[in-house]
């Protein structure tokens, strides 16, 4: 039986790392307006706990998931792990 491996974004929030497409910077006009249409349509999870969100998280479910580590600290952290 293998070993579920979850990563930390933050504030004890965790993310299956077995559904995680992709981490990018929260800086780019497409990634914003993927937040917008996350939104509208009820798939988005602000992991931020308040703080400046850094990085957006993007699930094989559609789901966007939003953190307040960089995105350098998340993508270690994965490395970590293997």
């Amino acid at each position: 039986m293998s070993k579920i491996k979850v990563l930390n974004i933050g504030f004890n929030n965790f993310v299956l790392v077995s559904h995680i497409i992709c981490i990018v910077g929260y800086d780019a006009a497409p990634v914003k307006r993927m937040r917008k249409i996350a939104r509208e349509k009820f798939r988005l999870v602000d992991a931020t706990n308040g703080r400046k969100t850094r990085s957006v998280i993007v699930t094989d479910s559609n789901h966007i998931v939003l953190s307040s580590a960089l995105p350098e600290t998340l993508l270690n952290r994965v490395e970590g792990m293997l």
